[in-house]
This record gives structure tokens, C-alpha cells and sequence, in this order.
């Protein structure tokens, strides 16, 4: 017995030395932009000295959440075609500073692709598109031929970058024939053609992956229950049920495919839609997760839908922030609250923002439906990278301290209670315990890495300078953070 409590001292005591022998790296992005995603110099310390009476945020990595899969963007038909327009040395250099893991560079680890054309094309198409009255159903004329003009050249080079980065693939549409309306815009998928668009979807991902692209996981349609985009599918949740577990399920599994489907790919407005999907016994069977936008709804529809279907991972798959050209200021306090703390807080595996790259007029998008006012992560201009933009910085300010494999550990949140201790105006060395119903902390939310480092994202989107006290294991480290901007505190 003496011996065990011997070693447990002595691993307590081990304990506490390491915690206070650790230092702080921060990386902050700035209101006024006088630093972007920039490293600071100095590093903070952990102290046994809990200075001030500030409530602290504490970070707790005993609790752990979801599992992370990654940061990113849609890599749109349109992006690939601004980045194929730069020479190879250009946009090579444009790719490492995205999707590279060294020092400013952003470590995009996530990638949503449109399966066939999306808004932000130049032109709409499918990979079997047929003369007006005519039909394939042995998909003899399918073909990424469009897809090997920009799409898939573009993401061989990210992978030579990040071999590792996971991939997502979406439709906007099926193939016009396939479609009640004979049209690209809005129409249902005929009900004859379940079990061919199915191995539609089947030869996408067999073909992708002879180009050495592996699909990691599918959703069924971008945004089900919107038919003003060009192009565009509407799906009811009965229907995309009968489509996953009658066609699509069996025809990844019967052809060796470990692709996930992902439900649903819209807003938190609708989160009956996916719980309703999974009523179908087969459908259930073959879906791994669900995937939101933010476009209309609150994001405590993930939280519900984790809450009912715990064994659905929940993804976020778009999400448009665009800012002014040349504005003196950022609003990246305010964005990452959103974007990154509140979508992680609520139980997401991801974040993917829309979309990667445009011009700075914001094309190519289609002519009828397309998004006249979708500014890229990055914008490119005559085979330049001409400017970063405020999506660039949200993702970078996490991606690239939060690899795939992270997860995200307990911190405390400004709605959580607290706790204080007051030392007795009448009893000198006397503490009273007072409890608030909110600890007023800054937005904020933790992970812990494969690597065992801890990160903690910290949003000031206050009217003022703020201390951020942060807790780790009984020690302290106290830093302050402007109004308006963002730190990421790593060690």
C-alpha cells in the first residue's frame, strides 16, 4: 500500500511540473489586421498564481467529444478552372500555401467537390449528358472529361501537398434526362431512374479513384429543398430514403466501395428532414452522418440531432463569408465565434466554407441561379493571387494547429455557471463560494491533437480589451486579447 501511494505522489507531483514547465504559443488575427494568423514572438507560461478575480476558461481534456476530420473549402468547378489558369510554378505556390503544414501556411485538411457542375461553374454539365430526347441508361457515354480539364489536375497537386486530406463530394444535379423537367434547374429524379443515377454515382467515385482521388464520403444532393439554383434537384425525405437504402447503399457495397453517405446537406432550419430519412430502416443501415448549412435555422440543430442519433456523425458541410475588398478592417472575431466555435460546439466533425476561389467579380458562376455575390476564400485574377480573404483566415486560424484526428475536449463556455471564491471582508483568510449563472468568458472551444499538444481557440468579439485567463490541470496562463480579434493558443 506505502508503495502505491509513493507512486502516486510522485505522478502527481510529475504531473504538476510538467504543467507548469509548459509554455504558450499564440497565433492571433487582428481587428485592424496588424497581424493575420501570425505567430507571436514572446510565449505565455503556466504559474501556480491565479492572478486577478477574472473567471478563467477552463480547458478540461479529461471530457472528450467528436472526433475531427477537418478545415476546408469547396473546391468548385470554377475555383480549379482561376487555379489551372496560373502556370504550374504559381499555382503550386498558391496550393503549399494553402494546404501545407509549415509555418503560415493554412493546413486546409478538408475538400467538398461538386459532383458535376455546381452554381459557380462557367457552364452548367453532367458526366452523361445526351441530346434533348435521347437517354442512357447503360451510362455508355459516361465521362469526367470535363472534370480532367481542371477538377481532378488541381486535386492531384493538393495531394501531392496533403496526401492525407479528405474528400467530400456533392451533385447539384443529376443528368437532365434522368428528370421529370428535362431541366437543370429544379425537377425530381424520375422514379425509373433511381437504379441508374445510383451507378452514376457508383462510377464517379471507381473513376476518381483511377485518377488516384479517393471519395471519402457522399451526400445525396446539395440543398434538397432549394430548386432557385442552377442547377439544381429538389428531394423529399421519403424519397432520398427509398434512393439510399433500396439503390445507392447496395451499389457501393456490392462494387467494394467503403464511401460514407451523408444525408440531408442543408439548413439547421430542417433537421426533421434527415431524423425523417432515418425512419427507413435501410436507409439508417447504409448512412454514416448528416450534414447542415447555416444559411437559414440555429446551429443547436446539430446539438438535437446528435442528441437523437448519437451514432450519426454530424458534418457542416457550407457556409458563405464574404467581407468588403480593401476593407481597414476584419471581422474574424465575430466569424470564427460562428464558424468555428459555435459549428464545433455543436458537435460537428467539420468545417467546410464555400467557396475556394473566384475572380473579383466573384466569377465564373451560372447565368441563371448562380451566385452573383460568392467571394472565394482566395481571390485570382488573370492567373495572379491578388488577395486572402476573411473565409481564408477563419480556416487557417484552426486548420492548421487541428489536423484530422484531433478532438475536441471540454473548455468552458460563456454560458456555462461558475464558481468563485471571495475572500471575507469581515474574516480575513475566510473564503466565501459564490455562484453565477453565466462565467462570461470569451467565445472559445479546445481540441487535443493526435501529437498530444492541446489548442484552444478564443474569440473577442467584445466591444473591449479582454484578459483571457486559461486553466490547464490547477495552473494558469494569462494573456490579453484586443477587441475584435481572434487567438489560438497551442501547447
Amino acid at each position: 500500500m506505502k508503495k502505491v501511494i509513493l507512486t502516486a505522489i510522485i505522478l502527481a507531483l510529475v504531473s504538476v511540473n510538467q504543467t507548469l514547465a509548459q509554455t504558450v504559443d499564440v497565433c492571433l488575427t487582428t481587428r485592424d489586421r496588424s497581424s493575420l494568423v501570425e505567430l507571436m514572438p514572446g510565449k505565455l507560461a503556466f504559474s501556480a498564481e491565479n492572478s486577478g478575480k477574472d473567471q478563467c476558461i477552463v480547458v478540461d481534456d479529461q471530457q472528450s467529444f467528436q472526433s475531427v476530420e477537418g478545415f476546408g473549402f469547396a473546391l468548385t468547378g470554377g475555383s480549379a478552372e482561376h487555379l489551372m489558369g496560373m502556370t504550374k510554378e504559381v499555382r503550386m505556390q498558391t496550393l503549399r500555401q494553402l494546404f501545407g503544414h509549415e509555418p503560415g501556411q493554412a493546413g486546409i485538411s478538408f475538400i467538398r467537390l461538386t459532383l458535376g457542375a455546381s452554381d459557380m461553374n462557367s457552364f452548367v454539365f453532367s458526366y452523361d449528358d445526351m441530346p434533348e430526347g435521347k437517354e442512357d441508361f447503360k451510362l455508355k457515354h459516361f465521362s469526367l472529361a470535363q472534370d480532367l480539364n481542371d477538377v481532378v489536375p488541381v486535386m492531384q497537386d493538393i495531394l501531392t501537398i496533403n496526401p492525407d486530406i479528405k474528400v467530400m463530394a456533392s451533385p447539384w444535379s443529376a443528368p437532365a434526362w434522368m428528370k421529370e423537367s428535362k431541366n437543370v434547374r429544379g425537377g425530381k429524379l424520375r422514379k425509373e431512374c433511381y437504379d441508374v443515377y445510383a451507378e452514376y454515382f457508383v462510377k464517379y467515385v471507381q473513376a476518381m479513384k483511377e485518377k488516384g482521388i479517393t471519395i471519402h464520403e457522399l451526400t445525396i444532393q446539395n440543398e434538397p429543398l432549394n430548386s432557385r439554383n442552377t442547377p439544381s434537384m429538389p428531394w423529399s425525405p421519403q424519397d432520398e430514403a427509398e434512393f439510399i437504402g433500396k439503390y445507392l447503399g447496395p451499389k457501393l457495397e456490392a462494387a467494394g466501395l467503403d464511401t460514407k453517405i451523408i444525408l440531408f446537406d442543408h439548413n439547421c432550419d430542417r433537421p426533421d428532414y434527415p431524423l425523417t430519412t432515418l425512419l427507413d430502416a435501410d436507409a439508417d443501415k447504409y448512412t454514416h452522418g448528416i450534414a447542415y448549412h447555416h444559411y437559414a435555422g440555429d446551429m443547436s440543430a446539430m446539438t438535437y440531432t446528435h442528441m437523437v442519433r448519437p451514432d450519426k456523425g454530424i458534418y457542416f458541410t457550407e457556409q458563405m463569408t464574404t467581407e468588403r475588398p480593401g476593407s481597414p478592417e476584419i471581422a474574424i472575431a465575430p466569424s470564427c465565434k460562428r464558424l468555428i466555435v459555435d459549428i464545433m460546439r455543436n458537435w460537428s466533425r467539420n468545417v467546410v466554407l464555400w467557396n475556394l476561389a473566384a475572380d473579383s467579380l466573384n466569377d465564373p458562376h451560372t447565368d441563371n441561379g448562380g451566385c452573383s455575390m460568392c467571394q472565394g476564400a482566395i481571390t485570382i485574377d488573370n492567373g495572379k493571387l491578388t488577395s486572402l480573404n476573411i473565409a481564408y483566415y477563419v480556416i487557417a486560424q484552426i486548420a492548421q494547429f487541428v489536423p484530422a484526428g484531433s478532438v475536441r475536449v471540454a473548455s468552458t463556455s460563456p454560458e456555462d455557471p461558475a464558481l468563485k471564491l471571495f475572500e471575507d471582508e469581515q474574516a480575513p483568510g475566510v473564503y466565501r463560494l459564490v455562484y453565477a449563472p453565466h462565467s462570461g468568458v470569451l467565445p472559445n472551444v479546445a481540441f487535443k491533437t493526435p501529437e498530444g499538444k492541446t489548442v484552444l481557440l478564443v474569440a473577442n468579439d467584445r466591444g473591449q480589451r479582454s484578459m483571457v485567463k486559461i486553466q490547464y490541470n490547477g495552473k494558469y496562463a494569462i494573456s490579453w486579447l484586443d477587441a475584435g480579434s481572434v487567438a489560438t493558443y497551442i501547447w
